[in-house]
Formats: C-alpha cells, sequence, structure tokens
C-alpha cells in the first residue's frame, strides 16, 4: 500500500517521470514442471542496469477466484515471506544481480510439491525509477500411476452373442494428471465401433486429489479370438514428456458350436490285434465339447463322452465306428467315423499228428494257421530251423528222423502275433543200443557207482538188467532201474555197489525184437573210478612206481660191485623154461655201442649152468 500511495504521489508531483515511465523487461518460462512431493524452482529473470528497487511475488488460483495473493515482499529495507498455512515451512527465495550484464534474477524454490501448488505465478520488478516489469508462469504437477490391473472374464463369451460381451477390466491408480487406457487386441490397438468394440471408461478423483481409471472392454466374439492376447496400455505424463505402461497379456475363453467332429484312434497308426485295448476318441471344432453318442453296427455303445475304451478287442469288433454330436445352442448335428481292423492268428492245424513211421518210409508234414494279415511258416528240431515253408518233407525215415518237430508261425508285420504247435513223429523198429553201458560216476562213501544203457526202437523197449559175479558166476541182486523216455528210446540207470568183479548185461526189447549188450566191470576199473577217476592220480602213481624201480635198481648195483651178485654173459638166466626159478631177477645194461645181459644169481644161492 506504501508503494502504491508512493507511487502515485510520483506520478502527479512530477509529470515528467510520468511520460518516462517505461516497463522493466522481465522473462519467465510460460510452464514449470515438477513431480508430486518433488523441489519446484520458478525463476524470474529481469534486465536493469542496477539491482531491482522491488521484487514481488504473487499468485493466482485456477477457476473464478482470479485474484492475487502475495507471498513474498522485497525492497532495500525488508523482505517479507506471506508463507500463511498453505506454504508453511516450504518456500525459500533468493534474488542477485548482474552489473555486468545488466540482469538480475529472483528465484522462488517450493519443496514437498503439493497437488494445490498447482497454480499462477507472477514476479513484479521495480527499479529505482520506479519502472516496472511482471512475468507470469504456471506450475504443473505430475504424479505417475500405479502399474495397470486387468481381469478377464472367467465365464467365457459366446460368438452368438448379439451384442458385444464384456471381454475385460483394466484399472489404473494414483496418476495426476489423468492417464489415458487404450485396448490392444494382438499388438493392434481397438477403437470403438457400435457392432464390434464398445469401451467404457470411468475416472475418480480420489481425496488427495490423483485420479483412478478404469475401462471395460466389450468385443463381437468370433472363433477366432480363442488365440487371441487382450492387454490394455497406460500413458501417463511425466515431467518434459509422456510415458507409457503395459498390463499384462490375458487369453480368453470363446464359446463357439461344433460344426464339425472328427475320429481317431490313440495311438494312431498301430495294428491292433485280439485282446488288446483300444480307444477310440471323438473330437469336435466347437468349445465347448458336445455331448458325443458312439456306434458299432448299429448299436449305441457307452463311452465316456468324447472317449470310447474298447477293452480285449475280438476280430468281431472289425468294422466302421460312428460319432455323432448335437449342439443344443446352435441346434447343430454332426458326426464322423471310422474303420479298424482287429488282426488274428488262429491255433496252427498240423497235419498228420502223432506219426509213426516204418524205416525207411517218407512223410510230408503241413502246418497251416488262418491269420488276417500275410505270415511266416517255419520248422523246427531240437532248436534248429529246418526249413521256412509250410510243408515239411521228411524220406528214408530212420532213427535219426524220430523226434519232435516244431512248427512256428508268426507275423512279420505285427510280431506280437505268433503260434506255435508240435508234433512227434516216431520210427518203428526193434530195439537198438547205442554204444555200451557206461560205469560212473563213483560215490567214494559207499563206493557205488551208476550203470547206464541207452536203446532206441519204437515201440519204446523195455529195458531189464542183470548182474553176475564174475569169479562165483552168481546172480547179483539188481536195483531198481531209474527209466526215462526220450524223443526216441528209453534211458536206464542203476546204480550198483562195488564189492566184486561184476557183470553186467542191459537187454532191450519190445514187439517187433530184442538186443542186449554187456560189460565186464573190473577191480581196476572201480578203484581208479573210486579214486575219482582223475588223470592226476593215475600220474602219481606212476611217478612212483618209477622211483621204486630206480631205487631197486641201484640197490642191485650196488650189490654187484661188492661182488655179492657174481654174473656174467655166460650166466645169464633163459625167463623161458618152466624151471627157472620165480625169484630169478634179469637185467639188462645197455652201452652206447652194444647190449650185454647179466645174469643175476637167484635170491636162494643156486648156480645156474651158462647153457641155462
Amino acid at each position: 500500500v506504501a508503494y502504491t500511495a508512493e507511487l502515485l504521489l510520483g506520478l502527479l508531483t512530477n509529470p515528467c517521470v510520468f511520460s518516462a515511465w517505461a516497463v522493466v523487461d522481465v522473462n519467465m518460462e510460460d510452464r514449470v514442471d515438477v513431480s508430486l512431493k518433488g523441489q519446484a524452482e520458478i525463476s524470474c529473470i529481469y534486465t536493469l542496469m542496477e539491482p531491482a528497487k522491488m521484487i514481488v511475488w504473487f499468485t493466482k488460483s485456477p477457476g473464478r477466484d482470479q485474484s492475487r495473493r502475495r507471498i513474498y515482499y522485497y525492497d532495500n529495507q525488508s523482505e517479507i515471506i506471506d508463507e500463511g498455512s498453505e506454504y508453511a515451512g516450504r518456500i525459500n527465495f533468493t534474488h542477485s544481480h548482474e552489473p555486468q550484464n545488466a540482469r538480475g534474477s529472483a528465484l522462488l524454490i517450493i519443496d514437498n510439491v503439493q497437488l494445490s501448488d498447482q497454480k499462477e505465478y507472477m514476479c513484479t520488478v521495480h527499479d529505482v525509477s520506479t519502472d516496472s516489469g511482471e512475468g507470469h508462469t504456471r506450475l504443473q504437477i505430475f504424479n505417475s500411476p500405479s502399474l495397470p490391473v486387468i481381469e478377464g472374464i472367467h465365464m467365457g463369451i459366446s460368438v452368438t452373442a448379439e451384442e458385444p460381451s464384456k471381454v475385460a477390466h483394466c484399472k489404473v491408480d494414483d496418476g495426476y494428471p489423468r492417464p489415458n487406457i487404450t485396448w490392444y487386441k494382438d499388438r493392434f490397438p481397438l477403437q470403438q465401433s457400435d457392432n464390434e468394440v464398445k469401451i467404457s471408461e470411468s475416472e475418480t478423483t480420489k481425496a488427495n486429489g490423483l485420479f483412478t481409471v478404469e475401462s471395460d472392454l466389450y468385443i463381437k466374439a468370433q472363433r477366432t479370438d480363442k488365440d487371441a492376447f487382450f492387454y490394455c496400455e497406460v500413458k501417463y505424463f511425466v515431467p518434459g514428456g509422456v510415458r507409457m505402461t503395459e498390463s499384462k497379456e490375458i487369453n480368453i475363453i470363446v464359446h463357439y458350436p461344433t460344426t464339425e467332429v472328427t475320429m481317431y484312434v490313440n495311438p494312431p497308426d498301430r495294428h491292433i490285434k485280439e485282446g488288446d485295448t483300444v480307444e477310440i476318441r471323438c473330437e469336435g471344432n466347437g468349445n465347448p465339447q458336445p455331448v458325443f453318442t458312439f456306434t458299432h453296427k448299429g448299436e449305441e455303445l457307452s463311452a465316456d463322452n468324447e472317449m470310447l475304451l474298447l477293452e480285449n478287442v475280438e476280430r468281431s469288433d472289425s468294422g466302421t465306428f460312428v460319432c455323432q454330436s448335437y449342439d443344443f445352442d446352435a441346434g447343430i448335428d454332426t458326426e464322423d467315423s471310422i474303420n479298424i481292423t482287429v488282426h488274428y492268428l488262429d491255433q496252427i492245424v498240423v497235419t498228420p499228428e502223432e506219426t509213426v513211421l516204418n524205416q525207411g518210409e517218407d512223410l510230408a508234414l503241413t502246418c497251416n494257421a488262418l491269420s488276417s494279415l500275410p505270415t511266416l511258416t517255419a520248422w523246427y528240431k531240437d532248436g534248429t530251423r529246418l526249413v521256412e515253408r509250410h510243408v515239411l518233407e521228411l524220406h528214408n525215415a530212420s532213427y535219426a528222423t524220430a523226434g519232435l518237430y516244431k512248427c512256428e508261425v508268426t507275423v512279420p508285420s505285427l510280431p506280437e502275433l505268433q503260434q506255435q504247435k508240435s508234433v512227434q513223429i516216431s520210427v518203428q523198429g526193434k530195439p537198438k543200443i547205442i554204444e555200451e553201458i557206461a560205469v560212473g560216476p563213483v560215490n567214494k562213501a559207499d563206493r557205488s557207482f551208476n550203470l547206464t544203457c541207452y536203446a532206441e526202437g519204437y515201440p519204446f523197449p523195455t529195458i531189464t538188467w542183470t548182474l553176475s559175479d564174475q569169479r562165483t558166476g552168481l546172480p547179483v541182486p539188481v536195483p531198481e532201474a531209474e527209466n526215462q523216455k526220450t524223443d526216441t528210446g528209453i534211458l536206464s540207470m542203476i546204480s550198483v555197489r562195488a564189492m566184486s568183479e561184476l557183470t553186467a548185461k542191459c537187454s532191450a526189447a519190445n514187439e517187433l525184437g530184442t538186443e542186449d549188450v554187456s560189460r565186464k566191470i573190473e577191480a581196476s576199473c572201480i578203484s581208479s573210478l573210486t579214486a575219482g577217476g582223475g588223470s592226476g592220480v593215475v600220474i602219481a602213481v606212476i611217478i612212483i612206481c618209477l622211483l621204486l624201480i630206480a631205487i631197486l635198481g641201484s640197490v642191485l648195483y650196488f650189490l654187484y660191485k661188492k661182488g655179492k651178485l657174481p654174473c656174467g654173459r655166460s650166466g645169464k638166466q633163459d625167463f623161458t623154461k618152466e624151471k627157472a626159478s620165480k625169484d630169478d631177477i634179469v637185467m639188462e645194461m645197455k652201452s652206447g655201442k652194444s647190449e650185454e645181459a647179466v645174469l643175476l644169481q637167484g635170491v636162494n644161492g643156486d648156480k645156474k649152468s651158462p647153457t641155462e
């Protein structure tokens, strides 16, 4: 007030001053941007040769009330900060002057900026001659919002709905100025359309002045939307620019009718055989899946809606299976069919069966098995493959021909299908004992050993055993025999206790004849078997005998050298004569060039003539 009165008084008393009054040049930015809770610096630049006489800061709130409110006053004598309750402890002022540049500045600093600080700020500068200038600026407050939150509709939407259906809801909080929401589908922005897209937005100003913006998206769904992704984008202002953030992507549930069904076997591309478990599935191209009905040969089957499970299938299950569906909402009836074949391999039939041949005869065996797939037939005997065909020809039958023959039928394209059947071929003839009676092994505990006899023939022969003592010729009791039937004959075995030297006889007989074989069981044979029959024992016995002979020879040679055993070439004893004593011993000494026989005197002291 004092300044204004002084100014008016000067103008009235000094017309020259009034006529020379010029405006001071004051520069301020049009707008100062600052984040909420940040620090704002509002600068006022003026041009004067001398420092300003007076600087005054004013504010003017937006709206109807356009009155000014002073917040700072400065002159050469005083400085007043009109803080009030609104700026208490939050504002500071500084000013400076540069004489060399004829420029001065005043700076207003606001700490902890609030939304209420967003208004117009004015800086008035006066010089010493009462000239003045004024600058204006606006303080703009910004606050970055929270991340957008999107939520889809869990119930799904139908393509048959007449109006656009709600797809998702997007919400963003605490933005200032008001943030904007844009909807996207697969990276393409969605624009409002009466029949296809509808966007509904709402905003709320919270008690602190910040904005909450919400948006709902409605679309007229199509079948392709089941694979689409939706999200919302939020654009918001920051000091000096615009930023953007996106929500997560969501996929919506789209309901659409089934217009086509497809049947398939799980797992696919495999042969089905009798006894398998088969899973037939029916799948529609709609969502959700409709109700399915399975039929086979006109008969409705029990199924778990889209899956038909056939357990332990048979060849009668082959044929066409039909799947039908009906969409009650759309009223659409669809169906599909699939044909399956259950493969099989029947039991083998061999002709003839259990055949008896005479020696020298021929025979043809035929093996067949009915199958739904090509088969491979092979004949085996004793694990050896004979031929690879249905017919096995046997020529000039002998005992070697007899045996168990096996026919095997397989399906190469389905190895699990396989059948086998065996047939016994017998060759008729009188018994024939193979090799001699076998002896061994010996039980050392009771000196018992086994006798074995094997005879071929058909009808299978009966084997009997007889035992006799070699010295007395008397029969020896025969223990009970163990008989084992083979493909071509009988293997018989008895266990005999070695009490003396025996003669064993094995007789094989059938209705066509008899054959027998005998073997003498010597004591030496029994002893060697009792010793274990090992070559090591025999070698040891031989070595001991050789050592004894060597010792005996050394003793005799020693006696001869001492003269106690006179002998000469003429005194050589003739062992061929019966009158020679059994106690006489002949020893031949050989040199490298000639042979000399030395006759040793008998132990009974008898002298022998040179002729003897």
